[in-house]
């Protein structure tokens, strides 16, 4: 008897050979026909799987369940230690199951290679026999955990309920490092998405960017640059991509620059003679602070004396998108000190200087959405506010020394207040926690009248839990970066620090601090680059250079290069050296003529001394004269006295007597010269 071939099995057309086609093609068949599924039949077998196996599974926790009540009953009854049969029987019950499945596994495989079927096992072969159930993965929602798994669980809620009743233990403040800015007032800070880059600017028109992972142990920035020339920075902000900074400064145009310090695009100015500020394409007037969007690129937002709060996009610096105009119960202007974006960017957040706190929706700039008129004191700048992670709290640091919170889904009256918080700044931060459980501000202090503070609220109990003494200079900036899990402090004496904590914070600080300061390697001397040029000439083809050590030990034995300069000349001089009186010469030129030569000698017999030499040896003086048309001279006359000196020659000897035989000048003889020169011309 033939055994019937898997066609037969799954209800496809049983035929044997076709002689027909054995006569006609010279074969009996093309093989094993493909074989064809009920695809109802497999889906109703894989359902009763899962169903079965879902019911093992129950039993099976229930009957755990029952060994945990038993050991609870025995710890209450006989106080003693439970045993491990509960753990037993799971091992036996996780270990009959196994084998369960593995007989079937094994069964099915060899079902399987007697037949040699050529894809999935058959669906109604597994219905024909219900205990070669193949076990595969459960269809459905998974079991829950066992009661071992809970404990742990329970164990570890009982630790988290714990850490949650003393948010205190969270703050990162064992550690810290100190960033020099400058000497002056550190009044933004700026920390990009990522942790990675720190930037800060201060009232010295600086700002300077720090990067964590690049810095030694010197803590030095990387870069500085003044991006608004002699403006004071007021803020500093990444955006949400972490590739732009948003700088505001003291003028009426706002700066987006890169992470490098390169300007991307900068604020149009408003025309400041039109009375409505909506009909300006820009501020016109000094700004205060500025803000991302959070979950848009390219939009932020800035506030400015002109009483208006203006939305702005990086591809359109020639006009804003929207202006906001807050206005007090009466519908006149105010100005607004501080604004900020809400969590999902649908809310806009100004405080104005009359102590109100207006909220806009973001799509909607004319009538404010929340007013509260006497958020803080009339008059006194609110330097900060800040929404929490959930959104639905919002914080304010006031000029009035107050931080209060709001609920801005009933936005009638602050849920707390905080007062005795001294701010001598007009931007004062305020921040959350990462968990939304703390809210930190600083405090200012007046010059040598103690030091400035960190002070944390909880924020259910708004009680102040912790503080933190930071320097003795006022606390401006403050910021705690949920990634980082690090808080950055900025202060009034230039210095920006970072608290962290080894244990449960992450990069940032920790990067820097573990690595050595660089040494600067000097060197000993300066050599002259060797240029190799292998194809010269011999005439014009360098020396090899040698090593530095070499060339100095040659140069020791050279006498000239190796002289000791000689020391300074005692007394009048020696050796052809001048004396401590001047060390040029014509400083002891200018000595010597100042020095008082007066001649008192006869200087007719000075001047007739030279009269033979000049008689004997005409040269310098017969040629200048010989073309004159009549002689100089006089005749002699007939009184037989003695002719008149030539003037010529009496010329001839002055000159010769103003150099004396040494080269130097004698002024005190022209003088009776130029007497004896009228003298002779009064006798002719």
């Amino acid at each position: 008897m033939e055994r019937p071939g898997p066609s037969e099995v799954t209800g496809s057309d049983a035929s044997g050979p076709d002689p027909q086609l054995a006569v006609t093609m010279g074969f009996t068949g093309f093989g094993k026909k493909a074989r064809t599924f009920d695809l109802e039949a497999m889906f109703e077998q894989t359902r009763r799987t899962a169903v079965e196996r879902s019911r093992k599974t129950l039993e099976a926790r229930e009957k755990e369940e029952e060994m945990n009540r038993e050991k609870e009953l025995r710890r209450q009854n006989e106080d003693i230690e439970p045993t491990s049969s509960g753990s037993n029987v799971v091992r036996d019950c996780s270990k009959s199951s196994s084998r369960d499945t593995s007989s079937s596994e094994s069964e099915e495989s060899s079902g399987s290679s007697d037949d040699e079927l050529i894809g999935p096992p058959l669906p109604l072969k597994m219905m024909k026999e219900p205990g070669n159930h193949i076990e595969e993965d459960i269809v459905g929602p998974l079991p829950p955990p066992l009661y071992e798994d809970a404990e742990d669980d329970d164990d570890d809620d009982d630790g988290d309920s714990e850490e949650e009743e003393n948010p205190v233990q969270k703050i990162p403040d064992s550690h810290e490092i100190t960033l020099k800015h400058g000497t002056k007032t550190v009044s933004a800070l700026g920390l990009d998405p990522s942790g990675a880059r720190l930037v800060t600017g201060g009232y010295d028109y600086d700002v300077k960017f720090w990067d964590f992972a690049g810095m030694d142990a010197s803590f030095k920035a990387f870069r500085s640059l003044q991006p608004c020339e002699c403006h004071q920075i007021k803020s500093l902000q990444y955006s949400n991509t972490g590739d732009m900074i948003l700088v505001v400064s003291g003028s009426s145009q706002a700066k987006v620059i890169d992470r490098d310090g390169f300007e991307v695009m900068e604020c149009i100015k408003g025309d400041q003679y039109i009375v409505d500020m909506a009909n300006t394409k820009g501020h016109t007037a000094m700004l205060h602070t500025g803000s991302w969007h959070p979950k848009i690129k390219g939009e932020f937002m800035t506030c400015s004396n002109d009483a208006t709060v203006r939305t702005w996009e990086v591809e359109n610096p020639r006009k804003q998108r929207s202006v906001f105009k807050p206005r007090t119960a009466q519908g006149k202007k105010v100005i607004p000190t501080t604004c900020t974006y809400s969590r999902d960017g649908n809310l806009i957040a100004a405080a104005c200087q009359n102590g109100s706190i207006q909220i806009w929706d973001r799509n909607l700039t004319v009538h404010p959405k929340f007013h509260y008129k006497q958020a803080h004191d009339p008059g006194t700048d609110t330097s900060c506010v800040t929404f929490s992670y959930d959104g639905n709290v919002l914080a304010s640091r006031g000029g009035d020394d107050t931080l209060k919170l709001w609920d801005i889904r009933q936005f009638n009256k602050p849920l707390f207040s905080a007062s005795g918080l001294p701010t001598m700044f007009p931007m004062t931060d305020c921040c959350f926690s990462p968990d939304d459980k703390l809210v930190v501000t600083g405090t200012s202090v007046q010059r040598g009248c103690g030091s400035g503070k960190l002070v944390f609220f909880e924020r259910r109990t708004f009680q102040r839990v912790y503080e933190i003494d930071i320097t003795d200079a006022s606390v401006v900036r403050c910021l705690w970066h949920p990634k980082l899990n690090q808080i950055m402090v900025g202060t009034g004496n230039g210095l920006a620090k970072v608290y962290y904590d080894p244990n449960k914070s992450q990069r940032g600080a920790k990067l820097c601090v573990v690595k050595t300061q660089r040494k600067a390697k000097q060197a000993e001397t300066l050599t002259q680059d060797y240029i190799i040029t292998p194809h010269a000439l011999p005439m014009f083809r360098e020396p090899r250079q040698r090593s530095t050590r070499k060339q100095l030990e040659k140069d020791r034995l050279d006498p000239l290069k190796s002289h000791k300069p000689e020391p300074p000349v005692a007394g009048p001089g020696r050796g052809g050296r001048v004396g401590t009186h001047g060390g040029t010469l014509s400083s002891y030129i200018v000595k010597n003529i100042a020095l008082d030569k007066t001649d008192d000698s006869n200087p007719r017999e000075a001047i007739l001394r030279h009269a033979k030499a000049a008689e004997d040896n005409p040269y310098w003086v017969s040629p200048a004269y010989s073309n004159l048309p009549h002689s100089v001279s006089s005749p002699p006359t007939s009184a037989g006295l003695s002719p008149k000196p030539c003037l010529p020659k009496l010329n001839l000897m002055m000159r010769k007597q103003r150099m004396s035989p040494n080269g130097k000048s004698v002024k005190s003889e022209d003088s009776h010269v130029k007497a004896i020169c009228m003298r002779g011309r009064n006798i002719g």
